[in-house]
């Protein structure tokens, strides 16, 4: 099966590369920020736009979910708290480009689905509504209402609730996530995967069975007074780089920090905060005092070979190592996870890590004298056939050391999307508890369906059995986020119908159904005024922490409507004017949303009033508040035994792991410029070990096919650009969306079903075309 490369609007030729950066930031971010915002948006509209995002009277980022300081911690906020992505996710968001009538005129689907990811994004934002009828080769402009009607005609036309999809992007805010989960269950499904189930399923599935709940345990302050952060899987410089300067205070109180990365990212290793002096001119601020290449897949055997020398030390000097009033007042299942470690095979540890047992004892011994001790992981972690065991493992060593609800410790997986936290809190999720739904009964007089739904790869493998039908996006980009490029697109265009409420043209909107609807919506960064006046929305941070968002600028067209207002347009039309739930009411006053929110979602009461606090509030987490695992099947921390796994890599392969540009944010390519990997003006490129190349008679800069092996046959990504990194030996990478197609739809993590994406099995073959 070979993925055909969308035409090159992106010269692959200009490719250029140089040696990868030392450091991050700088005045190079401060002048790529004011460049790209210039662009988009011009001179004035770029300065009264980032004096606003991130603070309190302002909006929130519509990038990644790092916290803000809060005053209740005595931390306060910048004049500039953003960062260098930060400011590309709002240029993109508020540029004056447009996309409207003329344009869908012009441009077939076919012809735009020859053209890149990047290209697509690059046309600039939608203005009003347009529909593609079966048959049809062009996109046509429709009204609200008969949009509203075409959508709740097809749904009702279906036999079954279940037959019908409804994603959801981490931006959307949790007013909208909310209406959104009740709409779904109000019609009948709990067919509601989201893009948590494609990045830290992995983790919610690993905390809640250890913990009792699937969110981190820390908080911004935490961060800044840890003795030692353990930074795994993830590049904090390109996919959330304000932690840059959270890791920057915690040395600057004494903290060391070790990164455990395939790939010596330039953000763990020095960090220039251009927000002072030193980061100006100076030489910055050294990160990582220990770094740890690891190969793909290997932190699984890295943290039991961590925890069975801890558990050795502790039998050396007992009482030195193990916590043992908090491991036996308040956990449980120790003595099977001592066991289960008392041996270890050494040979199959440096195997799995490609580390040297030195280095291992070295990084063990500063977990052992760390009093406050962080983790923090990301997709490098959450992205393995047995993503939820490492995490488990991770989970082990806080456990052994007493580290979960104690200042400056804790466990810290880090969500890349603005609030993909805040939409689970929300409901978005397909398997929510009974008590949650309990709630939504009582509160609305309605019975919504108890039966699990899908799951994003469980909803694509359902449309494309025939048994989806209607796929309703509510943000987001499913089309190019997803595994398996060609069957996912297959699947999409097996749809009866598909429905995108987007801000901006992408991959989605021209892989569509027999008919397809795309319904503009509001940005973050957008005035929202209905009929009680000017709105403001809410979301969740990676820490717990919600919090206003409120837009100050004009909508780029009078015809966007908000989320809460398509939301609510659509319920109305399916549902009723005499449906139980009063959505007309809601979209003029989003105060009567967090009403019902206070009266259904657990921590959240008297909504209206905490979240219009400075810094809103932080939702309950008993673990770190109380040190109490209520929420597990114990009532108590849980050790888990694991055995080791890792993968298997046949003799002429690599392990290939996906992965962001620094000119990305998720599906959305900002522009083609990896300036910390050194590689600039193209992404069809493969980094591979220098000498993985000389073994494989590879030649550095030449074009190849990446070919992904799995039981159901090879998938073919062609022509590829080589360029010889100094990544782990074995291993490779290459970007998404561009290497998605290699992702086989049924390799997925164990427990969480979450698409394999950092262990690809692959061969390099001479480009076919």
């Amino acid at each position: 099966m070979t993925r055909e490369a969308p035409t090159d609007d992106i010269d692959e030729a200009r490719l250029e590369t140089g040696k990868p950066k030392g450091y991050a930031a700088g005045i190079p971010g401060v002048a790529v920020s004011l460049v790209r915002g210039v662009e988009q948006m011009g001179a004035g509209r770029t300065v009264r736009t980032l004096r606003l995002l991130n603070q309190r009277e302002g909006f929130d980022c519509p990038g990644c979910a790092w916290p803000e300081p809060r005053e209740a911690d005595g931390e306060h906020r910048k004049l500039a708290e953003f960062c260098e992505n930060g400011a590309k996710a709002v240029a993109e968001e508020a540029t004056k480009r447009r996309v409207g009538r003329e344009f869908f005129a012009t441009h077939s689907v076919e012809e735009l689905n020859t053209r890149t990811d990047f290209w697509l994004g690059q046309q600039g934002r939608l203005t009003e509504p347009f529909v593609l009828r079966e048959g049809a080769t062009h996109y046509e402009p429709i009204s609200w209402d008969d949009a509203f009607t075409l959508v709740a005609d097809k749904l009702r036309e279906l036999h079954d609730p279940n037959e019908a999809v409804f994603y959801t992007s981490g931006r959307t805010s949790n007013e909208a996530a909310f209406l959104y989960q009740l709409l779904v269950r109000s019609y009948g499904t709990n067919n509601l995967p989201d893009c948590s189930n494609m990045c830290h399923e992995s983790s919610g599935a690993a905390l809640s069975a250890a913990i009792g709940i699937g969110k981190g345990s820390v908080t911004l302050a935490d961060v800044h007074h840890a003795d030692l952060i353990v930074v795994v899987g993830q590049n904090p410089g390109t996919n959330h780089p304000r932690m840059l300067s959270a890791l920057e205070t915690a040395k600057g109180h004494g903290a060391k920090v070790i990164a455990v990365n395939p790939l010596p990212e330039a953000g763990l290793m020095r960090f220039k905060n251009p927000q002072n002096v030193r980061g100006m001119i100076g030489k910055g601020t050294a990160l990582a005092d220990e770094f740890a290449q690891i190969r793909l897949g290997g932190d699984l055997a890295l943290f039991q070979a961590i925890g069975h020398l801890l558990l050795a030390w502790e039998e050396e000097a007992p009482g030195s190592i193990v916590d043992h009033a908090f491991v036996t007042d308040t956990t449980t299942g120790f003595d099977d996870y001592a066991k289960h470690l008392r041996e270890i095979d050494w040979a199959d540890v440096e195997t799995a890590t490609g580390l040297e047992r030195e280095q291992i004892e070295r990084i063990a011994r500063m977990i052992a004298t760390s009093e406050r001790t962080i983790y923090c992981w990301a997709m490098g972690l959450t992205q393995h056939k047995h993503a939820v065991p490492t995490i488990s493992e991770v989970t082990n060593l806080a456990l052994l050391r007493g580290m979960i609800g104690k200042p400056g410790a804790g466990l810290c997986p880090v969500r890349g999307h603005s609030n993909v936290q805040g939409d689970r809190t929300m409901g978005v999720w397909e398997k929510m508890p009974d008590a949650f739904m309990d709630a939504l009964d009582a509160e609305f007089g309605i019975h919504v369906p108890r039966e699990h739904g899908w799951d994003v790869v469980d909803s694509i493998r359902a449309m494309r059995d025939g048994r989806g039908k209607v796929f309703f996006a509510m943000g987001g980009n499913f089309a190019a986020a997803t595994p398996d490029s060609e069957r996912t697109e297959q699947a999409l265009r097996s749809c009866a119908l598909t429905v995108q409420v987007s801000t901006k043209l992408n991959r989605s909107h021209v892989v569509p159904g027999k008919t397809a609807l795309i319904l503009p919506t509001l940005g973050r960064t957008e005035r929202d005024v209905q009929a009680v006046g000017e709105q403001f929305v809410t979301v969740e941070d990676s820490m717990s922490q919600v919090h206003m968002s409120r837009g100050r600028l004009a909508p780029a067209d009078k015809e966007l409507r908000s989320e809460v207002a398509i939301i609510c347009g659509v319920a109305e039309k399916l549902l009723g004017t005499g449906h139980a739930v009063p959505w007309r009411d809601f979209v003029g006053d989003y105060d009567l949303i967090r009403d019902r929110i206070s009266r259904v979602v657990p921590g959240c009461e008297d909504y209206n009033r905490r979240v219009r606090e400075p810094d809103g509030f932080v939702l309950p987490h008993p673990p770190r508040d109380s040190r109490q695992f209520t929420g597990t099947s114990t009532g108590k921390g849980n050790f888990t035994v694991s055995e080791l796994e890792f993968p298997q890599v046949p003799a002429g392969r690599l392990l290939l792991q996906t992965m962001r540009s620094h000119d990305q944010y998720n599906t959305t390519i900002y522009g083609l410029s990896d300036r910390y990997r050194g590689v600039e003006n193209a992404r069809r490129v493969v980094l591979v070990n220098p000498d993985d190349l000389a073994a494989l008679d590879v030649a550095d800069g030449s074009m190849v096919d990446l070919v992904s092996e799995w039981n159901d046959g090879d998938r073919r990504a062609p022509r590829f650009r080589v360029v010889a990194y100094p990544t782990a030996r074995g291993c490779a990478a290459a970007y998404f969306p561009e290497a998605n197609a290699l992702v086989p739809l049924d390799s997925v993590a164990e427990k969480s079903n979450t698409p394999v994406s950092k262990a690809i099995v692959i061969r390099l073959e001479p480009a076919l075309a």
